[in-house]
């Protein structure tokens, strides 16, 4: 009688539903895995313990403890998007303009995950449409955001040269809105983006060819050394129903300085009377525009019946 599959470590590359693409770390290739029961709680990034069930087949048993996640969430589900991941960089281009306060969804997701984020501004060859967001870039640097400028379209070297430091030593999570050319840049970043992603698409999609899905790539070494990259689908809306007023408080760092000042401990920072961080604003020491955007964030978590925190 054969003896029982051992468990054995395994890195998640890529998700789709229930379906995983998993690395082994005892032997190259990938299989691909599904999780146990209806679980779908596994995410690219995650470590996890497999079990082989045949030829290129894997059952997920468990999942290791996770260094942060990054999900995205409304009233009645969340969204895995990656987990242990070292940065996020987020995606923006002028043309079509970027959603600021998309951008400020993303931000507060990340900043309550421990996770840094920069900025990817991307077709600067579109002199107009980008000098129309460069008020707003200069507002970001100015909370010590990174901003890399780029044309994602023009001189690969000259991308790859720009975001080099960055990505060496680390895994990305790439995130933007639909429209701004991130599927583009990582055509860039990784020149075979487009054969393995098909490839992907049909082994995780049982045959159906789908591009919704979130795939690590291992970034060539003329690239980044020690580079991994997760990309992700674009989307239109981020729901960050899982932070609480508190946590969108102190995810805006300009608001640092003046939290515990204020007249009542649990002031919002909205129509409160004594409220240090409105003062603030009023006195042009915090951006008028984010504060504006933090109430609306403030006031959709304030207006929306409890759930439970993921």
């Amino acid at each position: 009688m054969p003896a029982p599959a051992a468990a054995e470590p395994a890195l998640v590359t890529a998700s789709y539903g229930r379906h995983y693409l998993v690395r082994p770390s005892e032997s190259g290739g990938e299989l691909i895995a599904v999780s146990r029961g209806k679980r779908t709680d596994a995410c690219v990034g995650d470590l996890v313990s497999i079990l082989r069930t045949g030829e290129g087949q894997a059952v997920i048993e468990s999942i290791s403890p996770r260094r942060n996640r990054i999900l995205r969430s409304d009233l009645w589900r969340s969204k895995l998007l990656a987990a242990n991941v070292d940065q996020v960089g987020v995606v923006l281009a002028g043309d079509p303009p970027f959603s600021e306060e998309l951008l400020l969804r993303i931000l507060c997701a990340a900043s309550v995950a421990g996770v840094p984020v920069a900025l990817i501004a991307n077709k600067i060859d579109l002199g107009e449409a980008h000098a129309a967001i460069r008020a707003r870039l200069d507002a970001c640097r100015g909370l010590d955001l990174p901003v890399f400028e780029i044309a994602a379209r023009g001189n690969a070297g000259q991308v790859r040269d720009t975001l080099r430091g960055w990505l060496e030593h680390r895994t990305t999570l790439l995130v933007g809105q639909s429209g701004m050319g991130k599927s583009t840049l990582v055509n860039t970043l990784v020149p075979d983006a487009d054969l393995r992603t098909q490839a992907i698409s049909t082994a995780l999609a049982t045959g159906r060819h789908t591009t919704t899905f979130s795939r690590m790539f291992d970034l060539p070494e003329a690239v980044a050394t020690d580079a991994r990259l997760i990309d992700t689908p674009g989307f239109q809306t981020f729901g960050i129903a899982h932070l609480s007023a508190s946590q969108l408080a102190h995810a805006m760092p300009e608001f640092a300085p003046f939290l515990g000042r204020c007249r009542f401990n649990d002031c919002t920072h909205r129509d409160e009377p004594g409220c240090a961080v409105r003062v603030a604003m009023e006195a042009g020491e915090i951006d008028a525009r984010r504060f504006q955007l933090y109430g609306r964030l403030v006031d959709e978590t304030l207006s929306a019946p409890s759930r439970p925190r993921p």
